[in-house]
């Protein structure tokens, strides 16, 4: 099965997906590493992604995705047109939303803003949350509540809910 870890910066994508892939034993692989540096450099100095900005690194996250076939990465998969590309390129893509409110993950990126040299700050946040479509019923995938799970809780209902 191949499994996107979607949501916004800061809601912990990375960390429920890396240790996700490691209780499946499966690979693992993160989307920020697959931007092209002018995106980077966009996101670095707060500005957000257009669609134009985003359909290449997409197809390159669906390339990584069809050719691992039992795989988990962290990709934000804001919008449903973003879910629907990785789908095409790809066959059974589940997603799974990590999903808070904005107090709770701005403070994250607040905190790992200080911490590291993480490019995506608060002001990226904001947009994030202003073009964020959750999943639809007919995709396939789930939604975790993070506000009030930690990631090993996270981690285990996905897994509970994909094996």
């Amino acid at each position: 099965m191949r499994i996107v870890v979607m949501g916004v910066t800061g809601c912990g994508k990375s960390t429920v997906g890396a240790r996700l892939a490691e209780s499946l034993a499966v690979t693992f692989g993160d989307a920020d590493d697959l931007h092209p540096e002018a995106n980077v450099a966009k996101m670095s100095r707060g500005e957000p992604l257009t669609d134009d900005d985003r359909w290449p690194w997409l197809d390159e996250v669906g390339a990584w995705l069809a050719a691992r076939p039992d795989s988990v990465i962290a990709c934000s998969a804001l919008k449903r047109v973003y879910r629907d590309r990785l789908r095409a390129a790809a066959e059974g893509v589940f997603f799974i939303h990590l999903s808070a409110p904005f107090t709770a993950i701005s403070a994250r990126v607040e905190e790992r803003t200080r911490a590291t040299d993480h490019f995506a700050g608060v002001d990226l946040l904001v947009s994030q949350y202003a073009a964020l479509e959750p999943l639809q019923g007919d995709e396939d995938g789930l939604t975790i509540d993070i506000a009030h799970a930690a990631p090993a809780q996270a981690v285990e209902y996905a897994r509970q809910v994909v094996a």
